[in-house]
C-alpha cells in the first residue's frame, strides 16, 4: 500500500531568482560547467507527450494483442490480431484524461479496462466486448473506486470484484457477470477487511485486517468465517505481504519479514501451516513475482538492491531467464503470458534506453525466439540519452542510502559515471515515502540531464525494498532524519565534484513535493530553488482529509507521522509541517496542483500559497481543474514541464526550450505570480485568447 506515491508529473512555477536579493553564493556563476550548445535539446515533446504505445499485453488464449496508444491525441485501448499488429483498431473512445490500465479477462473477446474521472481516483471497472463493440461500466455507481480481487481461467464468465458503494471505507465482495454486468453479493464487509484472497474457483480462502494497533492479521477462512492465520506486527506490515495463492488453493505464497529484516519468500501450504524458503537476499527484499499462468506455482522472483535481479524459484524458467537476460545489459520483464505459456510479452529497457517490446515464444520447436514488437517512444531512438548510475551514500548516522546518479553528456564526455566538471543539479525526491526510487529510463531524468543539470535520486529512510529496520528508521522523522538524508545527499554530492553548493534545487511529488517544502522552510539555504508538486503542507489537514477507502491503512499513518486524534499527536504535525514555518521561505518556490486531488487536497497548495502571500513572499502557482494527484493528460504535463524549465534556467542556468506552444490544450489557470517564470505571462495570454476562439 502506497498511499502518497510519487506523482507522473510534476509541477510549477515561481517568482524568479532574479526577482529578490539573493545571497552571494545563489549569485554567483560559480565553477559549473555550461552546457555546450552542440548537444541536441530533446523536445519535450518527445520526452512528456504521449508514447506511440503502452502497457502491451496478449490475450489468454493467445489470438490478440492488445495496447494503449493515442487516438486523436487521447490515450485509449486498441487490440490487433496477434500475428497482425499493423491491423490493429481502437476499442475505446475515452476523450478526456485517457485509459492507462488494461487487461485480459478468460471469457473470449473479452477485455478488462479502469477509468477514473479528473484524477479523482474513483476508478470504474469496464469490460468491452471486441465482437459487439460494446463496453459496459462494470461498476456503475457514483463515489465508487473497484478492486479486482480475482480473474480465473476455471471461471471465464465472471469475475470478483470489491466495491464500496455500500460503505465508502470498505469494500464489499460480488461476483459480476461479464455478459450481463450484473453483480451478486459474495460477502458483505461488516469485519473492516482490507483485502480478500480467492482460489481459482472463486472460493475464499484468505483476508487481511488492520489492527488498532497498527499492524495487520492475515485470516484464514474456516466455514462462513474468518480466523486468525497470521500475525503480522506493526514493524512488518510495511515489508510483509501475500504475492499469491495456486489455482488449487492449496499454497499460498508470502513475502514475509518476521523474525528477519529483508522479505524472503515462503510457500505456506494451507492446510498444515508449514512454511518453506523459497528466496532470500541479505541486501533487499524480494519484490516481483512470476508464476504459472494456469496452476499459479511461484517460477521466479525479483530482488532490487542497485538493480532489479530476476532469480528462478526451481527449473521452470532458468533457461528462459538466460534467454531474455541476453537482451542486453538492462532490465527486462514479462507483461503477459498466454494461458498455455507459449506466448510471452516481454519488455526491455535501460536507463538511455526507453523501453522495447517483444514477443517471446515458446512453443516446442520455437527455441526461446525474440521477435521484437515496437517501442514504446520511438521519437527518443537515436537521442542523446545518458545513462544513470547507481551509488551507495553514508548517511551522517551509518545508513546505507541507495541513490541514482545522472549526469549530462558534457559533464561525463567519457562515460565513467564521474564527473568531469561540476554541473547545477536537480534533488528529485521520490514521493511515498513508503515507495522507492530505482534504476531505469525515467523522462525527468533524461529531461533534466539534457538541459544541463545533474539529477540525485536518494532512497532516504523510510524508503521500501531495503528491509523493514531501514524502512522502520523512518518513523517519526518526517522533517527529521528522512531530511537529514537528503542534505547528506547534496554535501555527497558537492564532495565528488558533482556540483556545487550553491546550485543545487530541489524538487518531487507528493512526499517528494512535501520534502521540498521542507528544504524551503526548515533548511531555507540549502537550495537554490525548489518545485513542489501535489505536496502536504499542513500534516494536521493532511491527515483530515485522506480518502475514506484509506480506512485500514490510517493506524500506519498515525503511528509513523503522528496521530492527530491526541493532542501530543497533533503537535508533532504541526511543528512537522511546513506551513508552520512559511515565513522561512526565501528561496523561488514553484507549486503546482490537481484541483481534485484525493490524497493530497488543493487545500494543501492553497494554504502555503496564501501564507506566502500574507508575508509578500513571492510564489507562482499553477493549478489543473482537471487534474488529481498529478498531471496525467500530457497537455498538463507538458504545460507543467515547459513552465518548470524556464523557472529552473533562471534559477540553475541551464538550457531552456521556450513555452512556445505548449500551454495547447491544458487547463492550466495560474492563480498568482504568473510574472515569476520568464514568458509565461505572455503564453497565459495567448493560450487564453486560443481557447476563447
Amino acid at each position: 500500500m502506497r498511499p502518497l506515491l510519487l506523482v507522473t508529473s510534476l509541477a510549477l512555477a515561481l517568482s524568479a531568482c532574479s526577482d529578490r536579493p539573493q545571497p552571494a553564493a545563489d549569485t554567483a556563476a560559480g565553477a559549473a560547467a555550461e552546457a555546450p550548445r552542440e548537444v541536441e535539446l530533446i523536445p519535450r515533446e518527445a520526452l512528456f507527450g504521449n508514447p506511440e504505445r503502452a502497457v502491451v499485453q496478449i490475450s489468454p488464449d493467445g489470438k490478440y494483442l492488445s495496447w494503449v496508444a493515442p487516438l486523436d491525441g487521447v490515450m485509449n485501448v486498441w487490440v490487433a490480431p496477434a500475428d497482425d499488429p499493423a491491423a490493429a483498431r481502437a476499442v475505446t473512445r475515452d476523450t478526456a484524461r485517457g485509459i492507462r490500465s488494461h487487461f485480459w479477462s478468460y471469457r473470449p473477446d473479452t477485455l478488462l479496462y479502469l477509468r477514473d474521472s479528473g484524477g479523482d481516483e474513483d476508478f470504474h471497472l469496464h469490460a468491452v466486448d471486441l465482437a459487439s463493440g460494446h463496453s459496459r461500466d462494470l461498476t456503475p455507481f457514483p463515489r465508487t473506486t473497484a478492486q479486482v480481487v480475482a480473474v480465473s481461467h476455471r471461471q471465464p464468465d465472471a469475475i470478483l470484484v470489491g466495491m464500496n458503494d455500500r460503505d465508502p471505507k470498505w469494500h464489499d465482495l460480488y461476483r459480476v457477470d461479464l455478459a450481463s454486468g450484473e453483480r451478486t453479493l459474495v460477502e458483505r464487509n461488516t469485519q473492516e477487511i482490507a483485502g480478500y484472497i480467492a482460489d481459482g474457483g472463486y472460493a475464499l480462502r484468505y483476508a487481511q485486517r488492520a489492527r488498532p494497533d497498527g499492524g495487520m492479521d492475515l485470516l484464514r477462512r474456516v466455514g462462513d468465517g474468518w480466523q486468525e492465520a497470521e500475525d503480522i506486527p506493526f514493524e512488518d506490515v510495511l515489508t510483509t505481504t501475500t504475492l499469491g495463492l495456486t489455482d488449487d488453493g492449496a499454497t499460498l505464497y508470502m513475502a514475509d519479514s518476521r523474525d528477519r529484516d529483508t522479505a524472503a519468500v515462503y510457500a505456506v501450504e494451507t492446510a498444515s501451516g508449514r512454511r518453506t524458503l523459497l528466496a532470500e537476499d541479505a541486501r533487499a527484499d524480494i519484490g516481483a513475482a512470476l508464476a504459472d499462468p494456469r496452476s499459479g506455482q511461484l517460477q521466479a522472483v525479483a530482488v532490487n538492491y542497485l538493480r532489479e535481479e530476476w532469480k528462478p524459484v526451481g527449473d521452470a524458467l532458468a533457461a528462459d531467464l538466460r534467454t531474455l537476460q541476453a537482451l542486453g545489459p538492462g532490465e527486462v520483464g514479462v507483461n503477459a503470458r498466454t494461458l498455455d505459456d507459449r506466448t510471452w510479452i516481454v519488455t526491455y529497457s535501460a536507463a538511455e534506453s526507453p523501453v522495447v517490446y517483444y514477443r517471446y515464444d515458446r512453443t516446442p520447436g520455437a527455441d526461446g525466439r525474440l521477435t521484437r514488437l515496437f517501442s514504446g517512444r520511438p521519437a527518443l531512438e537515436g537521442k542523446p540519452l545518458v545513462p544513470m548510475w547507481p551509488q551507495e551514500i553514508k548517511s551522517r548516522d551509518g545508513l546505507t542510502l541507495v541513490s541514482y546518479l545522472t549526469l549530462p553528456a558534457h559533464a561525463d564526455p567519457n562515460g565513467d559515471g564521474k564527473p568531469d566538471a561540476a554541473v547545477p543539479m536537480v534533488l528529485l525526491v521520490h514521493g511515498g515515502p513508503w515507495a522507492r526510487d530505482d534504476y531505469g529510463y525515467s523522462s525527468w531524468d533524461q529531461w533534466l540531464a539534457n538541459r544541463g543539470y545533474a539529477v540525485l535520486s536518494v532512497n532516504y529512510r523510510g524508503s521500501t525494498g531495503f528491509g523493514k529496520a531501514f524502512t522502520n528508521a523512518g518513523d517519526g522523522e518526517w522533517a527529521g532524519k528522512m531530511h537529514d538524508d537528503l542534505i547528506d545527499a547534496v554535501h555527497w554530492a558537492v564532495g565528488q565534484g558533482v556540483t556545487t553548493a550553491d546550485k543545487v534545487a530541489i524538487m518531487g511529488g507528493s512526499y517528494g513535493g512535501y520534502a521540498t517544502l521542507v528544504g524551503l522552510t526548515f533548511t531555507p539555504d540549502a537550495f537554490a530553488c525548489g518545485v513542489d508538486i501535489v505536496g502536504p503542507s499542513n500534516l494536521n489537514t493532511l491527515l483530515a482529509t485522506v480518502p475514506p477507502y484509506w480506512a485500514s491503512f490510517f493506524e500506519q499513518l498515525a503511528r509513523r507521522m503522528g496521530d492527530p486524534r491526541t493532542e501530543e499527536g497533533r503537535a508533532w504535525l504541526r511543528e512537522r509541517s511546513p506551513l508552520t514555518r512559511a515565513d522561512q521561505i526565501r528561496k523561488p518556490l514553484l507549486i503546482g496542483q490537481g484541483a481534485n486531488d484525493p490524497r493530497v487536497k488543493q487545500a494543501e497548495s492553497d494554504q502555503i500559497v496564501e501564507a506566502m502571500q500574507a508575508r509578500n513572499i513571492p510564489v507562482t502557482y499553477v493549478l489543473f481543474p482537471d487534474e488529481g494527484h498529478g498531471f496525467a493528460r500530457p497537455e498538463n504535463n507538458k504545460a507543467f514541464n515547459a513552465i518548470a524549465e524556464g523557472f529552473l534556467g533562471q534559477c540553475l542556468g541551464g538550457r531552456v526550450q521556450p513555452i512556445g506552444e505548449d500551454l495547447a490544450g491544458s487547463s492550466i489557470t495560474v492563480p498568482t505570480g504568473a510574472d515569476g517564470v520568464p514568458g509565461l505571462a505572455e503564453a497565459l495570454r495567448s493560450h487564453t485568447q486560443e481557447v476563447r476562439k
